[in-house]
């Protein structure tokens, strides 16, 4: 898929443009929160027909092998924080930009537990982020963006 997309990239004159791809997406129960509220949790069957089995994780390396092949030139990882260790290996075996995607999931979990007065929310948060750049992320995807870019301005 990917080769066909530079392929029309390259055509139309946008050669430089990168391509990001989606090459290790997790079927993750951390989805859940987003799915309910876009309404667009399955109806019949579910996503594990394209997405990857979240017991394994020698499959990661070959979908990213085969992403670069491609033409991908940037790897998302998506969810990010239970697949820290999918972050480090990628990272160990390519020279490729990662995106690591935190996804609702990860989101609502800091933020309820940060309502109940459970813990500091900023703190964990950029505990999380630090935890996905040492893994090797280049990039972080995450709902927080907003009040990190606040937290760092103080």
């Amino acid at each position: 898929m990917w080769k066909k997309i530079a392929e029309v990239l390259a055509k139309n004159n946008f050669e430089n443009i990168p391509i990001m791809a989606y090459s290790v997406k997790y079927s993750s129960a951390f989805y859940g929160p987003f799915r309910d509220a876009a309404d667009s949790t399955p109806q019949f069957g579910d996503r594990k027909s394209y997405q990857m089995n979240f017991q394994y994780s020698k499959d990661s390396i070959d979908e990213v092998n085969e992403d670069l092949r491609q033409g991908a030139d940037i790897i998302i990882v998506k969810p990010a924080m239970a697949y820290l260790d999918i972050i480090k290996k990628v990272n160990d075996a390519f020279e490729v930009p990662i995106v690591a995607y935190s996804v609702s999931g990860e989101y609502s979990m800091v933020k309820a537990a940060a309502q109940d007065g459970w813990i500091d929310e900023m703190k964990i948060v950029m505990e999380q982020m630090y935890a996905m750049k040492r893994a090797g992320a280049n990039a972080i995807i995450t709902y927080y963006a907003k009040e990190i870019a606040k937290y760092l301005e103080k």
